[in-house]
């Protein structure tokens, strides 16, 4: 009898961190599903053919509800249960938030937490009701402190840092885990797209290895950790920002926090 394969979807994998958390589910046998707005999702799918695995992409915006409907309809054509769920798909934007177009700001607010946590939800009913499945969420470092001139996605990863703790909590007895993924800076095309290249973290060499944040994040989630920080500087951050003053973090002066703390 010919054992099922298993399937992961996996967000934000056309380039980065996502890419590289969809190889290693591709290297472990996984079919793939994989999501991103942008059409370097096919030319993604093209570099994680591993021996007989499927690799199904999807351009869509999960920013919009068209977006997450189109993704969860290739789920369900799939026929076959999600045993794996890495919601990476997220956005950022650079400077004030009063400078800011209200659009944009908005779209940072629809992609990191609505696209993902309606995707979790989707997902999550039925391996809930399975009793198995793995769930990764990529929360962030930045989720930890006020982001001056970055303060919608600092907010918008706050959300999801406390939500996946919450979510694991609530599913600690179901066969489900939930892990939350807490970068740093990463070298990806996140700063680019957030126009913020011209920043001091945008411009800085010293960005973590998007394959060893994959890394750390995958084992994390196949160990059931709740969540996990990559890297020792992103540790001493994180431990930092518990105890400092709202104020002390919020303008920059614990451990390069604010803006320079963005992951992707």
């Amino acid at each position: 009898m010919t054992t099922p394969r298993r399937l992961a979807v996996i967000t934000g994998a056309s380039s980065g961190i996502g890419l590289e958390l969809a190889r290693l589910c591709a290297q472990d046998g996984y079919d793939l599903i994989i999501a991103a707005d942008d059409a370097a999702i096919f030319d993604a799918a093209e570099k994680l053919s591993y021996g007989d695995a499927s690799v199904t992409p999807v351009q869509c915006d999960l920013s919009t509800t068209q977006g997450i409907d189109e993704l969860r309809e290739v789920i369900g054509e799939s026929r076959s249960p999600v045993d794996v769920l890495m919601a990476y798909a997220g956005r950022g934007l650079g400077e004030g938030f009063l400078d800011q177009d209200m659009g944009d700001a908005l779209k940072v607010v629809h992609t990191n937490i609505d696209g993902t946590i309606n995707l979790v939800h989707h997902v999550g009913r039925g391996m809930r009701s399975r009793g198995r499945g793995r769930i990764l969420i990529t929360g962030s470092i930045a989720g930890l402190m006020p982001g001056t001139f970055q303060a919608v996605y600092n907010g918008s990863k706050a959300f999801l840092d406390s939500f996946s703790v919450a979510l694991s909590n609530e599913l600690k007895d179901s066969g489900v885990t939930v892990t939350c993924l807490m970068p740093g800076a990463t070298e990806a095309n996140f700063f680019r797209h957030a126009d913020m290249l011209d920043t001091e973290v945008g411009a800085t060499e010293d960005k973590a290895d998007p394959t060893d944040v994959a890394k750390t994040g995958y084992d994390a989630m196949m160990k059931g950790e709740i969540s996990v920080i990559h890297g020792f500087g992103n540790k001493m951050r994180a431990a930092v920002a518990a105890v400092a003053p709202e104020g002390m973090k919020a303008d920059g002066t614990i451990g390069n926090t604010g803006r320079l703390d963005i992951h992707r």
